[in-house]
């Protein structure tokens, strides 16, 4: 009996570690990660887009890991500069790599 419950208890936690790994996208992130880095990009375009200045640019967003990358082409180097505050006043944002080029 104490040897059937044993065998019990190991398949349950090998079913419980496959599971598990079923649960990952193949880049080894869950589904609550990848639904995080949308919701920073969406809103840092929603907060890019009610800006006065750079919403009438075309910024490109793009997160993975809380690291967004800004791309697309701005007047200025102040407004470069003002896309990276922006983006950094979204909560998880962690890195920023502002690839804006100037016109």
């Amino acid at each position: 009996m104490r040897i059937h419950l044993n065998i019990i208890i190991i398949a349950i936690l090998f079913f419980a570690c496959i599971t598990q790994q079923a649960c990952q996208t193949p880049g080894g992130r869950s589904p609550g990660n990848v639904l995080d880095d949308s919701t920073i990009t969406t809103k840092v375009k929603a907060k890019l887009l009610a800006d006065d200045i750079l919403s009438i640019f075309t910024i490109s967003v793009r997160s993975y890991k809380g690291e967004v990358t800004l791309r697309g082409a701005v007047k200025t180097s102040e407004q470069k500069e003002r896309a990276t505050a922006i983006t950094r006043s979204v909560t998880g944002v962690n890195r920023i790599d502002n690839l804006l080029r100037l016109k």
